[in-house]
């Protein structure tokens, strides 16, 4: 456990913890503290407090000392210097034609920077701007660009409800709000009423989500039955925040909307399915027990007990008979001998037969139609025809006696 104090350097900002080094400390004092960004001046929020070692993130820094009268003198004539610049800034931006909007400047206690907060659609190129203010206030000159949140933090206003914007008078840390909150509380999704003057969702959607989250787990939804004092009926409609549902119950022959608390209502039990009788081996397989199996194979014992099962032999063939011997072919006749082919013609020869290339051959004279449709005859030297072999005999004896019968 470690002896800590909150403090705040900013109206409705983040609470950081430091170490009070032995100073008598309380609520609402003002403490010159060291800090990243240098000397500042802070305000406790809380008197000195333990807390587990596992909630502190870094090495606290501590406080140097109660705020004097001088550090209040300081603090108020810094308020001063700051508005002058804010005039200058304006000024100076409008000179270098900058599409950014200037929401607040601040001055280091101990006047060692400025900063300059501002606003922009997109990135800007300051560097110009910044030469120009560091040489104007001969100081250290720093320029951050912010969202539209911190802007409505640092301006202030009054919201839709009628009050300062949450932000601005208690609000530390900007939550995550999304459009499902708004459903789930069945607002209207019209952009124009459950926005803020930041243009985004309202901070105070988050405040009572928890609470319809943990309501609507208890209620039933549009559509089912439910069992009320009068009957059963069909849920219609629910209100969340007074915790009552509106019924469409059945009265003669017509249908009334009645509201009912929802402790006075009661959810229709469910009814189990009958179920016959189960068969055996269903209860078995219910109880865990295996189902009985008929007898098990010598083969299929052995395996279990991790013996290997012995081959089975193999059954002997049964010895085929001899076969029929063949039949003889037929003898063929002998085959005819080809006749002799003429000698080709030596190279010299040839050479003497294909035209020289200096001579021209010579123009063939043009054939007439009837000459050019007619094919040219192709003549074949005639084959000596073949002795018939005694097969081509036998054949053509056969084919004779065939034709007798019939």
């Amino acid at each position: 456990m470690a002896m800590v104090i909150r403090v705040r350097f900013k109206r409705a900002s983040k609470l950081y913890d430091f170490d009070p080094a032995g100073l008598d400390l309380h609520n609402g004092m003002h403490v010159v503290t060291e800090t990243a960004r240098g000397v500042e001046l802070g305000e406790c929020m809380s008197g000195i407090i333990e807390v587990p070692d596992e909630h502190i993130s870094a090495p606290l820094k501590p406080i140097l000392r109660i705020a004097t009268e001088q550090d209040m003198l300081t603090q108020k004539r810094n308020e001063e210097y700051e508005k002058e610049a804010f005039d200058i800034a304006i000024e100076r931006i409008a000179e270098h034609k900058l599409e950014m909007k200037l929401v607040d400047v601040e001055y280091a206690f101990d006047h060692s920077k400025i900063i300059f907060y501002f606003t922009a659609n997109g990135r800007v190129d300051f560097r110009m701007l910044v030469k120009n203010l560091a040489s104007i206030f001969k100081t250290r000159i720093e320029l951050r660009q912010i969202g539209v949140r911190d802007e409505a933090k640092m301006l202030g206003g009054i919201g839709p409800c009628g009050r300062p914007i949450c932000c601005r008078t208690f609000l530390g840390d900007f939550t995550p709000v999304s459009i499902k909150m708004a459903k789930e509380q069945s607002l209207s999704l019209n952009p124009t009423k459950i926005s803020g003057l930041c243009d985004r969702l309202m901070c105070c959607l988050k405040y009572e989500q928890d609470q319809y989250e943990a309501t609507r787990k208890r209620m039933p939804r549009v559509g089912r039955e439910i069992i009320t004092p009068d009957g059963v009926g069909t849920i219609n409609a629910i209100n969340v925040l007074e915790e009552t549902v509106r019924v469409r119950i059945a009265v003669g022959d017509a249908f009334e909307l009645r509201e009912y608390p929802i402790d006075d209502c009661q959810r229709p039990e469910t009814p189990s399915a009958p179920q016959g009788e189960k068969p055996e081996r269903r209860e078995k397989a219910e109880k865990g027990d295996r189902p009985e199996r008929g007898e098990k194979p010598e083969r299929r014992e052995k395996a279990d007990r991790g013996e290997k099962p012995e081959r089975r032999e193999k059954a002997e063939r049964p010895d085929k008979g001899e076969r029929p011997p063949r039949g003889k072919r037929a003898e063929h006749g002998d085959r005819p001998e080809k006749g002799e082919r003429p000698e080709r013609p030596d190279k010299g020869e040839r050479a003497e037969r294909l035209p020289k290339r200096g001579d021209r051959p010579a123009r063939q004279q043009p054939q007439s139609p009837a000459a050019q449709a007619a094919p040219a005859e192709v003549k074949r030297p005639q084959q000596e025809s073949a002795p018939e072999s005694d097969v081509d005999v036998l054949q053509i004896v056969e084919e004779s006696i065939v034709e007798d019968l019939l």
